[in-house]
């Protein structure tokens, strides 16, 4: 899905040329049917399974947005004039980064080419974002966050996002503790920005309780839709769906 900072959040569904946007059909019986085609959304080609989030299996193994720095950016080369395409790298990881902090579920620490704020927050289902430090590069950005990692988790909890469920504490707080933690190395890039991004969701109502979907299990999918935050539609019974892991499927949108 494509998102829009707006307040809520816009929320458009890619079915080809076409956006739908779905903060419309909120309150209403929509249904999403898998045609059973995939293709890659890198190559195109079809693929009888998807693999990280729409590739199929060799440019998985060979594309640069399946690297392993994409997981693990302290492992970045692109400042070296290395990678699987070095000038993918330079156009998209030798670009300046930006750690933050973000609470979704609880509070978790990560970083994000800043052309992407405050898109990454928003797939994240953050619903309040700060920067806590800016570097020129992925690299650098991926050492601090394996820095900082030693005092904050860099995970969401999907289930508890989605119920609404959200840490009560401070932003604010806890990146002024977290500077004390910079040490010599990391401190030239520490950001003193106080400016809290906050963001809501188009969210009638969250569920007491989540159930996962996807096509694999099931052809269609189909309900009430009461709500959509990070990359999920939430349902009125519960059942939620992540588009974002279904990139490529071929889908047929009715409502």
């Amino acid at each position: 899905m494509k998102t829009e900072q707006a307040q809520p959040v816009k929320y458009f569904l890619r079915l080809g040329e076409e956006k739908v946007l779905l903060n419309e059909y909120l309150g209403q019986p929509v249904s999403l049917r898998f045609e059973g085609q995939i293709n890659c959304i890198n190559c195109g080609r079809k693929t009888p399974k998807s693999f990280a989030q729409g590739f199929c299996f060799p440019c998985f193994q060979k594309s640069p947005e399946n690297s392993d720095c994409i997981l693990r950016p302290e492992l970045c080369r692109g400042h070296l004039g290395l990678g699987r395409d070095p000038q993918w790298e330079l156009e998209h990881h030798v670009q300046p980064h930006a750690i933050y902090l973000a609470k979704s579920s609880g509070i978790k620490v990560g970083i994000t080419r800043e052309t992407q704020i405050p898109t990454r927050w928003i797939d994240q289902g953050a619903s309040e974002a700060l920067v806590l430090a800016r570097t020129p590069n992925r690299y650098l950005a991926g050492l601090i966050e394996v820095e900082m990692k030693k005092y904050i988790g860099d995970k969401t909890n999907w289930q508890r996002m989605l119920k609404g469920e959200t840490s009560s504490e401070s932003l604010s707080e806890v990146k002024a503790i977290l500077k004390e933690k910079f040490h010599e190395d990391i401190r030239p890039y520490l950001s003193d920005e106080a400016e809290l991004t906050e963001i809501t969701y188009p969210v009638l109502r969250y569920p007491a309780k989540v159930n996962s979907l996807s096509f694999e299990k099931q052809a269609e999918v189909s309900g009430l839709l009461m709500g959509i935050k990070g990359q999920y539609l939430i349902f009125e019974d519960g059942s939620v769906i992540n588009i974002r892991s279904h990139g490529g499927y071929l889908v047929t949108f009715s409502a």
